[in-house]
């Protein structure tokens, strides 16, 4: 059935334009088969047969419009996913960030790029407070979570979790920055004033500056490879002198990036300009 599909290229071409003119979802910046596999999902969950089909269900369903944008845009995340990475940002990149910061200008801007529902924006937030502890309160500190999706920003910005995405939390971490409601987990006030949510495209949005750290974890290895080397150039951009930049386990600086940035840690993916 699937290989029906894919060989229907001018459906398939049709189904991109729809997409595009209706999600305002560029579906040229990723790569083929990443897509195809995401437009599978629905074609399986709705019974269609081929491109064809689905294109029909589309322009006569509004709610698949909500499931196929869900489906394009879902990343499966938790608080401290790949802790060694937080370890290594707790234990180095923050505490000399924060260093820098100590004679002069005490800001501290933060990006995470490609946000989805904030558990990785939040994850920072609590290292900060865990590293400054009182001392918090003398640092104008700004984490950005960005995202497409709208969805996911709006769960970002209520900051109420399920068991399975505070699963890497230890016991006195959630105690300290989470209200527990039943089997739902709500994230405090207190992190919540320095973690902001809003929609923003990486690739013809807004260019953001003047940023200390950004991160940026599995979200380019879907996007074709032109379109990486421009988004990491527009990252070492983005950053201060020194400021750092911290990708995903399978993901490798490609261009003329990969000679501007310096290796923090190689092994987990942190560099710095």
């Amino acid at each position: 059935m699937l290989k029906a599909v894919q060989n229907n290229n001018a459906d398939y071409e049709n189904l991109k334009l729809l997409i595009q003119n209706n999600l305002d979802f560029n579906c040229e910046h990723y790569k083929d088969s990443h897509f195809k596999r995401r437009i599978d999902v629905r074609l399986r969950a709705t019974n269609s047969s081929t491109y064809h089909e689905y294109l029909r269900l589309l322009q006569t369903s509004d709610i698949e419009w909500d499931f196929l944008m869900e489906t394009l845009t879902v990343n499966v995340t938790s608080f401290f996913r790949n802790p060694e990475v937080y370890d290594i940002v707790e234990k180095n990149v923050l505490p000399a960030m924060i260093k820098s910061k100590r004679n002069g200008l005490r800001s501290i801007k933060i990006w995470s790029a490609g946000c989805s529902i904030g558990v990785e924006a939040y994850s920072i937030a609590i290292l900060l407070h865990r590293i400054l502890g009182d001392e918090i309160k003398r640092y104008n500190i700004k984490i950005t979570g960005t995202d497409i999706d709208k969805d996911s920003l709006l769960k970002a910005q209520k900051g109420v979790y399920s068991d399975a995405e505070v699963k890497d939390v230890h016991d006195d971490v959630l105690k300290k920055y989470f209200t527990v409601d039943g089997k739902k987990y709500i994230i405090s006030d207190e992190l919540k004033k320095i973690v902001s949510f809003k929609k923003q495209d990486l690739i013809s949005g807004p260019k953001m500056r003047g940023m200390d750290a950004i991160f940026c974890r599995n979200v380019t290895i879907y996007f074709q490879k032109e379109l990486q080397e421009k988004l990491y150039m527009d990252f070492y951009n983005a950053l201060s002198n020194d400021g750092f930049f911290v990708m995903g386990k399978t993901e490798t600086l490609i261009g003329q990036s990969k000679d501007l940035f310096s290796p923090f840690n190689s092994k987990e993916r942190i560099y710095q300009k």
